[in-house]
């Protein structure tokens, strides 16, 4: 059987775009993940994640990262829920690392409360979902190997995005409602942020 791992990274930003990513591997190779040290991203150092990034890459058979741009994310807000999107983004996941002639479990570190809800949903958006035993569930990049891959990959992708924005802005913090330095940004250059979507 071979396994779909996925999870998220920046969500409810106020800088930047968020990321979820998913892995297809092997079921056997879930283990090689353990021995390398994939764990919950959040757990991890910057310099331990691009290096576990590397290895990630090397083991599993493919990856898939899903960008929501700070456009998305503020229409998201406003027309549906983050939720939802975050639904949508899961669902482009695994349509691209599907192969519906074979059994694949997927793994999702739900971001809802609602985990059976949010699974229905998540399910409307799937090409195929006969093949696919689906689970939701919470604290996923805690307990399986495969979300953590997923965990780092997404957390590396959405750490090379803002450090894009600093380059081009200068420090930004984390870009998250709870940075002071993201808040010192913003209330520094409101003027000219009316105008850019960062």
């Amino acid at each position: 059987m071979k396994l779909i791992g996925i999870d998220d990274a920046g969500r409810g930003p106020i800088i930047g775009p968020m990321f979820l990513a998913g892995v297809l591997i092997n079921q056997e190779d879930e283990k090689l993940l353990k021995e390398i040290g994939a764990k919950d991203s959040k757990l991890l150092t910057h310099p331990q994640r691009i290096k576990l990034a590397l290895e990630i890459n090397k083991i599993v058979l493919a990856a898939h990262i899903a960008e929501s741009s700070p456009k998305e994310i503020d229409q998201a807000v406003q027309t549906i829920n983050l939720n939802t999107l975050e639904a949508k983004k899961a669902a482009e996941i695994i349509n691209k690392l599907n192969n519906p002639k074979e059994k694949i479990k997927v793994i999702v570190d739900c971001p809802s409360v609602n985990t059976v809800t949010w699974k229905k949903m998540l399910i409307k958006f799937l090409m195929h979902s006969k093949n696919l035993d689906i689970h939701c569930e919470h604290k996923a990049d805690f307990n399986y190997p495969v979300v953590s891959a997923a965990s780092i990959l997404a957390k590396c992708a959405r750490e090379r995005a803002v450090e894009i924005i600093k380059e081009q802005y200068g420090n930004i913090g984390s870009g998250y409602p709870s940075d002071p330095y993201t808040i010192a940004f913003l209330e520094k250059n409101k003027d000219m942020l009316k105008t850019t979507d960062i």
